[in-house]
């Protein structure tokens, strides 16, 4: 079956969207949580346990501490405090540990790492409380994150009074988990335990209270973790700690009727000893197997939407000749699952997979979950992929044969060009791997798209005073008109994007223009960079540097609202002056007054200040002025929309199409202009002024094809992700977007508008590629390669990360750094998936008119 480069491509990333949405579902586990939340109050405490005998302690025991300070020290490794280097650099803290009123312990941080309580102390004449921790180690060279002993073994030290320690009584510091602060905590002040804690008491801590205190504490413990276990395990009867735990309490209750009738004698010391025993074994078995649930993963799932992304990315890196051909279509060997026997016998084996798989788990799996047709669907799907991709294999490796006998184009050979783009690719894939390189990786983008300005000035220089007389077989050819420089398709016979010379270009473009304006293509890739560097210092993002001051910080504090006010002004007359060009008048005077409603919403809130009205006070939530601009929003993408479809009916108005597309962008400003706060107004001027320059003096003069212009695109598009201030830190996303215009929380617009706000820079410049290949050539094939390459570039990192993470999923940094940037890759994808669709829905307009 054959299809357009940019039809397969779309279908592609969809199929990638339902693989990484299988793999999100199994790699973020079901949290172990409580289902019992108090509305009306506090859930009363569990009543003590009675064998035949009436208990009167129903309440919380009383408080054994006053208050409760805790010294957190970042990575303060175990040995540093217990061993040789303890008594040079910690002398004092190594004495308490010996011999002063203190207990120690060494905790173990396992992913994920837990957040200490916030607890409030009920004042009373009790001894206080000193809690010395780190919340990881480190290596010997000094970093952490990875899971070795150095790296996640603390110390862990209580203080008080309370302890006594009798003398010559030397105590090893026992190996516990973090997560038993928590419950140690909230008993010590008197407070119920929180539902979600899957720690246990550390016992030192309550040994010296009486024994009817000790065992009422561990109940109360052991029965908060058996109602844990019983709402997030289904088979929680079967589980020994629950087993052990039901043995403790039935003895427990013996030992309260014993108690009762006799308080003083030897087989109540013993019996207490020994359900004393039962309840520590019960609560480190109840507590193992929920640390072991929160850490679970569902790796069924995740391998599923694994193999699917990873066969789909080996289909478009196979298909790769074929899509990037002249004519933009490839044959899809749909045909060959239905009458191949690898096809069922590849069903075959899934399906009885599956049935072990979901039989033997022990824990729940969400595809097993779905229902026998979801997961045969599924299944169909890989099968049919694997087969795709071994019939388009088998098809390269006997073309690959015949076309090394008779080469075509013996002499090609990449530009400087095409190494940068394959080596920052590659590069960007790779760092991906260290967690400093996820946090930091605005500095990847930023290095890369510096670069690249670089590239164009080296290749501007070359073409204006080095170049030859040759004309290149294809790409962008510049004539001169009234208008300066306008470009238009050459197509020539051997016009294949992937075989023709690209280290020859020619001169005659930038020859062919006027002195200025080939001064002008000399300073553009300069004045990009000076443009990339002054925002960088508007917007300090990432981890490294996040603290420091930037200009944004300097614009948005109340000291400097009159220049942020003029700085916004500006910014919104640079935005009209640039978009209003290529609008109808009907457009631009949509424009003018959507990007001053923009302004009167931004003062109306008291972002910014009116000039004739610098002191007031009256501050609102700008309902009326946002959706005014969002009236002009809708009218401008209607406007726009309308001119696309009236051009369908008119084959040969292809200005008309042209005007559509440049209004749908300048819609989507608008959108942006209102979204963006004002400090980051900027942002999007600049935006648009680097589009500007990179059209008319780089893209134009130097005749870049269709799939290195889509790459500049992207490139540009993700440094300016990072602009706006965003991060792969979740906590960077600004949810106010989703609430501008609306005066309660409605969730389908908040997702929508949040969405689009974070992720603006990307899709503008995804918008502003549609535009360019559609009015700068009339080749057919421009749109579907640059489809393709969009969809490639943006699923070789997706592919990778899911690889990585997989392989890095006990990590320590797993759920602060990679986890994040799973959710923003996953996000991305989908939005590639709707920029996709709507070059397919372009291509296909081409293709109609024509």
């Amino acid at each position: 079956m054959r299809l357009g480069s940019g039809t397969f491509a779309t279908c592609c990333v969809a199929i990638e969207v339902l693989g990484i949405a299988v793999f999100l579902r199994g790699f973020f586990p079901a949290p172990v949580r409580s289902s019992a939340r108090a509305v009306h109050g506090a859930e009363p405490p569990a009543p003590e346990p009675s064998a035949g005998a009436s208990s009167n302690w129903t309440t919380l025991p009383s408080p054994l501490f006053s208050k409760v300070v805790i010294v957190l020290i970042d990575a303060l490794r175990d040995d540093f405090v217990f061993g040789s280097k303890g008594v040079k650099f910690m002398p004092y803290t190594t004495y308490l540990v010996e011999k002063g009123a203190s207990h120690s312990f060494v905790a173990e941080a396992k992913p994920p790492t837990v957040t200490m309580p916030r607890i409030k102390e009920r004042e009373t004449p009790l001894p206080n409380l000193l809690v010395l921790c780190g919340d990881h180690g480190m290596s010997e060279t000094g970093s952490h994150g990875a899971s070795s002993m150095e790296e996640v073994n603390t110390p862990l030290i209580l203080i008080s009074s309370a302890f006594e320690r009798k003398p010559g009584d030397i105590r090893h510091p026992k190996h516990v988990q973090q997560t038993d602060v928590a419950a140690t905590l909230a008993i010590a002040l008197g407070l119920p335990i929180p539902k979600d804690s899957v720690g246990s008491l550390l016992f030192p801590v309550v040994e010296g209270r009486p024994m009817r205190e000790q065992l009422r504490f561990l109940h109360l413990n052991t029965v908060q973790l058996s109602k844990l276990l019983q709402e997030n395990v289904p088979s929680y009867e079967k589980d020994p700690g629950f087993e052990q735990f039901k043995m403790s309490e039935r003895l427990h209750g013996n030992w309260i009727r014993l108690y009762l009738e006799e308080k003083h004698s030897e087989v109540l010391f013993n019996l207490g000893s020994k359900v004393l025993r039962q309840y520590l074994a019960a609560l480190k078995t109840l507590s193992l197997s929920l640390s072991t649930q929160v850490a679970q993963y569902d790796m069924y799932s995740m391998m599923v939407g694994t193999v699917v992304v990873l066969e789909v990315l080996t289909l478009l890196l196979l298909s790769v000749p074929q899509a990037l051909h002249r004519k933009a279509e490839l044959e899809v060997p749909l045909s060959s699952p239905g009458f191949s026997l690898l096809f069922y016998l590849v069903i075959l084996v899934l399906s009885a997979v599956h049935v072990i798989v979901c039989t033997s788990a022990e824990s729940s799996c969400y595809f097993c979950g779905l229902s026998w047709l979801a997961a045969g669907g599924v299944m169909v799907l890989a099968s049919a992929l694997l087969c795709v991709v071994v019939s388009v294999l088998t098809n390269m490796l006997v073309g690959g044969n015949a076309s090394r006998k008779n080469p075509v184009h013996p002499s090609s050979r990449w530009s400087e060009l095409d190494l940068l783009i394959l080596l920052g690719t590659v590069g960007h894939v790779l760092s991906l791997g260290a967690s400093s390189f996820v946090e930091e990786e605005h500095q990847t983008w930023y290095f890369l798209v510096n670069t690249l300005c670089l590239a164009l000035s080296q290749e501007t220089y070359r073409n204006c005073f080095l170049g030859d007389d040759s004309e290149p077989p294809c790409g962008l050819r510049v004539e001169q008109g009234l208008d300066g420089a306008t470009a238009a398709w050459q197509d020539g016979p051997a016009c294949d994007v992937l075989e023709r010379d690209k280290g020859h270009r020619s001169p005659s473009a930038s020859q062919g223009l006027r002195g200025h304006e080939k001064w002008m293509v000399l300073a553009s890739p300069w004045l990009i960079l000076a443009c990339c560097r002054l925002l960088r210092s508007l917007n300090q993002t990432g981890v490294q540097w996040a603290h420091r001051p930037d200009l944004g910080h300097w614009l948005t504090s109340s000291d400097h609202k009159a220049e942020l006010s003029v700085l916004a002004a500006i910014s919104l007359l640079v935005v009209f002056v640039l978009v209003q060009r290529g609008c109808s008048s009907v457009s631009k005077a949509a424009l003018a007054l959507g990007l001053l409603g923009v302004y009167c919403y931004r003062a109306a809130i008291g972002s910014v200040r009116f000039p004739w009205r610098p002191d007031s006070k009256d501050i609102s939530k700008g309902i009326i002025e946002a959706r005014f601009v969002y009236v002009f929003v809708l009218g401008i993408l209607f406007t726009g929309t309308k001119d696309l479809l009236k051009s369908q009916v008119i084959a040969a108005d292809f200005q008309l199409k042209t005007v559509g597309l440049w209004e749908i962008h300048s819609g989507l400003v608008l959108l942006a202009a209102l979204l963006f706060r004002p400090h980051n107004l900027p942002v999007l001027a600049f935006s648009l002024l680097i589009q500007t320059l990179m059209t008319k003096f780089i893209w134009k003069p130097l005749r870049h094809d269709a799939a290195e212009i889509t790459v500049m695109h992207y490139w540009f598009g993700q440094a300016f992700f990072y602009f706006q201030g965003n991060s792969n830190n979740i906590a960077t996303v600004d949810i106010s977007a989703g609430f501008v215009g609306l005066d309660t929380y409605v969730e389908i617009p908040a997702v929508l508008l949040t969405a689009f706000g974070t992720y603006a820079g990307p899709v503008l410049w995804a918008s502003h590629l549609v535009h360019f290949l559609s009015s700068e050539t009339r080749s057919s094939s421009a749109l579907s390669h640059a489809c393709f390459c969009y969809a490639l570039i943006c699923s070789i990192p997706v592919s990778t990360y899911i690889v990585l993470v997989t392989s890095l999923r006990y990590h320590l940094f797993i759920w602060s750094v990679f986890s994040p940037k799973l959710l923003y890759e996953g996000m991305h994808l989908l939005i590639t998936a709707a920029v996709c669709v709507f070059f397919t829905a372009m291509d296909q307009t081409r293709l109609t008119q024509s």
